[in-house]
């Protein structure tokens, strides 16, 4: 096949226009370019409020495309039988794409890669999800770190290139191939109800994501060091939920980033950090893949955590109705809003892992069925750090206080009283959507007695240390 064939670019979590390798770089090429995304096995298996609001992105980003006069061609099925459609109905000679660095995907796009170029066709593949691919960040003894803190030390003053030119026209092929209705996919299906509530929170999108970008550079870095552990604070960026679905790069973040702690934004650097601990989970995802599915610390497989998710203590978790007020209004908040704040999180996991000492499966899974932001790596090691199986983790026997914790970060109530109704003469809009959004059959009110804890702070830390003590921890 010529150089005039037409690329097709596979889209998956990139969905903009700017610091897109890929798009580019078939852009740059001159030759006809066809943007496909693939509701594939992969997308299949995402749970309830990340598939939804990867829906939501993919319909901004074929919006986006067609205000520069191009399309988004949309088709379902495995990855390989598709794109093989799309070659022969196309003429196309190249597929590319910005990679992917979770197992499933791994796996999926090395297959398509062999046999696509067994077939004479130019599969290649760019950078474009993290700052540092992570086969090249290595330890002066040449393995993977382990530990955040040297990771960051040995990442931060690494030259990030320069984002991309946003494209503004890409060449079309001679004629379009037939795209599928995303409507027909009905990937919110799941949502139920709780999509019109959660809808409301949700902010889609490449400009969404500048936006946001912009004002929290404006508003919030200088002071970002302190508020970020704040939960009833707007403290912190959100971005997290755009750079899930590749809507903003973590180059441009990094750039923005680099100029406020250059002018002297006080928690520019803090703010940077976290950004690199996003990395940093997807370093120990591509070295350690068994993080995501089972303890990172092997010790940990023989620790007798309650693995059945209906125990009535797991069952108030999911919930929110456990009686510790921060715990349950981290968890309203999700229910909500698809979000939870860090601090929370930290909390909520700490809570089931410890003073119900419940498996972190059980959290994990709640998270990845509930998180518009779902990031397999940030999930699967914020999990594991939490429980204490993890690569570097709190020691396991710290088990935080969530009362003294509330007391701490939210000293005038103002997050829990943002999410919790109950006692209220007058809750909040907030309060009371956790209602509209919950399925009927819990049968929950409002107007219900708030619960007695279903196991208070003293009672659960010394579980916890009892159980660790007898089983050789």
């Amino acid at each position: 096949m010529g150089e005039t064939s037409p690329i097709i670019v596979w889209v998956r979590r990139d969905l903009r226009l700017s610091d897109h390798a890929a798009l580019s770089a078939a852009a740059a090429s001159g030759r006809p370019v066809i943007p496909v995304f693939i509701h594939d096995e992969v997308v299949e298996g995402l749970g309830a409020a990340p598939k939804w609001r990867f829906g939501l992105g993919v319909a901004a980003f074929a919006e986006a495309l067609e205000r520069i006069g191009a399309r988004l061609v949309l088709r379902r099925g495995a990855a390989l039988p598709v794109l093989r459609a799309l070659i022969a109905e196309t003429g196309a000679g190249a597929v590319w794409w910005q990679r992917a660095y979770d197992p499933a995907a791994k796996a999926r796009d090395g297959a398509v890669k062999a046999a696509l170029k067994a077939q004479g066709v130019a599969a290649r593949s760019f950078p474009g999800h993290l700052l540092f691919e992570p086969w090249t960040v290595e330890t002066k003894t040449g393995g993977f770190y382990k530990v955040y803190t040297p990771f960051w030390k040995a990442v931060k003053d690494r030259p990030v290139g320069a984002a991309v030119s946003a494209v503004t026209t890409l060449t079309p092929p001679p004629a379009w191939p037939a795209s599928e209705r995303l409507e027909a996919w009905a990937m919110g299906a799941d949502m139920r109800r709780g999509a019109a509530v959660t809808g409301r929170y949700v902010r889609v999108g490449e400009a969404a994501a500048q936006d946001r970008l912009a004002v929290f550079l404006d508003t919030c870095v200088s002071a970002y060091a302190e508020a970020r552990d704040l939960p009833g604070v707007a403290g912190t960026s959100r971005l997290s939920e755009n750079l899930t679905y590749g809507e903003i790069s973590p180059r441009v973040v990094w750039h923005a980033g680099m100029r406020a702690l250059h002018e002297g934004a006080a928690g520019a650097e803090t703010f940077l950090k976290e950004l690199v601990w996003r990395e940093f989970a997807y370093h120990l995802l591509h070295h350690t893949p068994h993080i995501a599915a089972s303890n990172w610390r092997r010790d940990w497989d023989a620790f007798a955590w309650n693995e059945d998710a209906g125990v009535p203590e797991v069952v108030a978790w999911t919930r929110g109705r456990t009686g510790i007020e921060f715990v349950d209004a981290a968890m309203r908040e999700l229910y909500v809003t698809g979000y939870m704040h860090n601090r929370a999180r930290m909390i909520v996991a700490s809570y089931l892992t410890k003073h119900l000492l419940s498996h972190w499966k059980i959290g994990l899974r709640w998270f990845e069925e509930h998180l518009i932001d779902w990031d397999q790596a940030s999930n699967a090691m914020g999990w594991q750090w939490a429980a204490g199986s993890g690569p570097d983790a709190a020691p396991y026997f710290r088990v935080f206080n969530p009362v003294t914790q509330l007391d701490k970060f939210d000293r005038d109530r103002a997050y829990t009283r943002a999410w919790i109704a109950e006692g209220q003469g007058a809750p909040p809009a907030t309060a009371l959507q956790y209602f509209d959004a919950i399925p009927r059959s819990w049968g929950l009110s409002p107007h219900d007695p708030y619960p007695q804890p279903v196991v208070t702070a003293e009672a659960g830390r010394k579980r916890a240390l009892d159980a660790y003590a007898t089983r050789g921890f």
